[in-house]
């Protein structure tokens, strides 16, 4: 099923969205329109044009593609399924996710992967192809933050106050030039069996967007995870 877009407003391209008996959704001149595909279930959305905020807030078992870029709050508290974004994304991508995958070709704003969490099998995945902004992973709690750094070799691709509040989870960031990071934050080179636990995610993106996993995998990655000896409690409990 195709859809144009133009001179729809949200609620009226979300109900044909939701109305469809198609699986596959193809939506042309989109500009703009927020809550794209939100709390949907069984579809798959194509996307041209740039999607407005909250794209696939509440995803449940469906896959969206967008040639381009998208604004803020990509996949906030989705549940499960898939996002693929051949651009940029605005601020806090993945608010909130719980389960599925996201996938930017570029780069991503401020407070991407904010309070991202994971429950039993519930382990969420976010991959960014380029830098991303300050604040990456604020308060994460689960999941997965893969930043690339593709086309930012020459300097460290995550910005300011990366991991505040970083209570559970886990980042892999490819480059040479280590992060400048909280107390509350440990700081390890990859080794070789965190270079397998990314393997995969590394080939999907690849797959995705035309690069060459091995390439990217054959490069230095740092591993970000809580310290426990060192939580952030202290900020606040006078013990």
């Amino acid at each position: 099923m195709k859809i144009n877009a133009e001179n729809l407003s949200f609620r009226e391209l979300n109900e044909k969205i939701r109305s469809s008996k198609s699986r596959k959704i193809e939506i042309e001149n989109m500009l703009g329109q927020r809550y794209t595909g939100s709390g949907c279930t069984g579809k798959d959305i194509h996307i041209s044009g740039i999607p407005g905020n909250a794209l696939g807030a509440y995803l449940t078992g469906t896959d969206i593609t967008v040639y381009g870029n998208a604004q803020d709050a990509v996949g906030d508290a989705m549940n499960d399924g898939t996002i693929t974004i051949h651009g940029n994304v605005g601020d806090a991508a993945g608010y909130g996710m719980r389960d599925g995958k996201i996938l930017v070709k570029g780069s991503a704003g401020y407070r991407a992967g904010i309070h991202m969490k994971e429950y039993m099998e519930k382990k969420p995945l976010m991959v960014i192809g380029g830098k991303t902004g300050d604040f990456l992973a604020e308060y994460q709690a689960g999941g997965k933050i893969i930043v690339l750094g593709i086309g930012s070799e020459n300097a460290c691709p995550v910005g300011d106050f990366c991991g505040t509040g970083m209570h559970g989870g886990v980042m892999y960031i490819r480059t040479e030039h280590k992060p400048d990071l909280p107390p509350q934050v440990l700081c390890e080179d990859a080794d070789k069996a965190d270079i397998k636990a990314i393997k995969a995610d590394v080939e999907l993106f690849a797959k995705k967007f035309g690069y060459e996993a091995d390439r990217l995998l054959d490069s230095h990655f740092f591993k970000l995870t809580p310290n426990t000896n060192n939580p952030y409690r202290r900020l606040y409990v006078n013990n």
